[in-house]
């Protein structure tokens, strides 16, 4: 089942990069695995995923040192809190979901005790809602200027997650404002900076994304199906 999911996932981001004239080797899938356990993830391995997201650490840290023996990339999407921030830092090939500076300075500091600069995303709550995570659409660039004096993080492009609509036009501009913050920011031309990733887009409106310039999309009940 999860290698026939794939399968077509991949088909139908290959072609809404194609329709909107995009290279499909500019978007990555980020298959989502919280709630999955190492097998469901091996699976998922044998099938050709290389790149998993995460929401949760500890969840995380059982399931990468389970699979430690397999050549995989993971990510951190879900909201991190400063007190997990000292596992995050050397887990993860990149956090999707730094949203102050306070949060910041912390992954920061983790990421100096290992020698390491972390590559990180800001993440935006570009429709300002309240039960979300993110800095606000013109908070923005401040905090990306000020996340780039950090000497162990590295700026990457920015994240959001926007309100849930059945219709995925509904999401278009949100996806769409996003990509505007992102050539904004980009223009100031931060040293430390690069506004080379957005991630945005999940099962339901990955597509819409995609042609509003995502190269990070992130999939998971599509692929692995309801979660329990």
């Amino acid at each position: 089942m999860i290698k026939d999911n794939l399968l077509q996932i991949q088909e139908r981001i290959r072609s809404a990069a194609i329709r909107c004239h995009r290279d499909p080797a500019t978007v990555k899938l980020v298959v989502v695995s919280k709630t999955i356990p190492a097998s469901g993830v091996k699976e998922a391995i044998d099938a050709g995923v290389t790149l998993f997201g995460e929401n949760y650490v500890q969840e995380a840290r059982e399931k990468i040192d389970a699979l430690a023996s397999t050549a995989i990339s993971w990510h951190f999407i879900g909201h991190l809190q400063s007190n997990k921030a000292k596992y995050a830092a050397g887990l993860f090939e990149l956090i999707h979901s730094v949203d102050s500076l306070k949060l910041a300075r912390e992954i920061d500091k983790q990421a100096r005790k290992r020698d390491k600069v972390q590559p990180v995303l800001i993440q935006v709550n570009i429709a300002q809602e309240a039960s979300k995570s993110g800095t606000t659409e013109d908070e923005a660039p401040a905090l990306v200027r000020n996340v780039s004096q950090l000497s162990h993080l590295s700026v990457h492009g920015l994240m959001t997650m926007p309100p849930f609509f059945n219709a995925p036009d509904k999401v278009k501009p949100y996806f769409r404002a996003l990509r505007q913050l992102r050539d904004q920011i980009a223009s100031m031309q931060i040293e430390n900076v690069s506004m080379a990733e957005l991630s945005m887009g999940m099962t339901g409106d990955f597509e819409v994304a995609i042609e509003e310039g995502a190269t990070l999309v992130r999939i998971g009940t599509a692929i692995f199906g309801a979660r329990q």
